[in-house]
């Protein structure tokens, strides 16, 4: 019963993860500009890996009895850097000056900018 509970588990993250860096290709096409296709770039697929990086850590863990360190340092890896990364992207696209993609919203991070450099 165990393990068929547990290869439940392990298709959905399995199926969670491929649907998520499905959806981040499909965003990359699809939206407008720069930030909002480095959005796509970034967020879904970091949830999609570790995703799948934790179902294949469950399923090393439910057949074999292996805990994989190396599974976990590269989720925690992932986790730490996949986000940073988009960040540091898109502040050095906005300083390069690409502007973002505005409907009818502002661009708060300028408006942040001009602010602190009137100081």
């Amino acid at each position: 019963m165990i393990d068929a509970i547990m290869h439940i588990v392990i298709s959905c993250l399995l199926l969670l993860g491929t649907f998520f860096i499905f959806s981040s290709a499909v965003g990359i096409n699809r939206f407008p500009g720069v930030f909002t296709r480095l959005h796509a770039a970034t967020k879904a697929p970091t949830l999609g890996i570790i995703s799948i990086l934790i179902g294949a850590f469950l399923y090393l863990f439910g057949t074999q009895h292996i805990i994989s360190g190396k599974l976990l340092l590269a989720i925690l890896f992932i986790f730490l850097s996949s986000p940073v990364a988009g960040h540091m992207l898109s502040r050095a696209a906005h300083k390069s000056g690409i502007k973002p993609y505005l409907r009818h919203r502002k661009d708060e991070y300028e408006e942040y900018i001009n602010k602190k450099e009137d100081r």
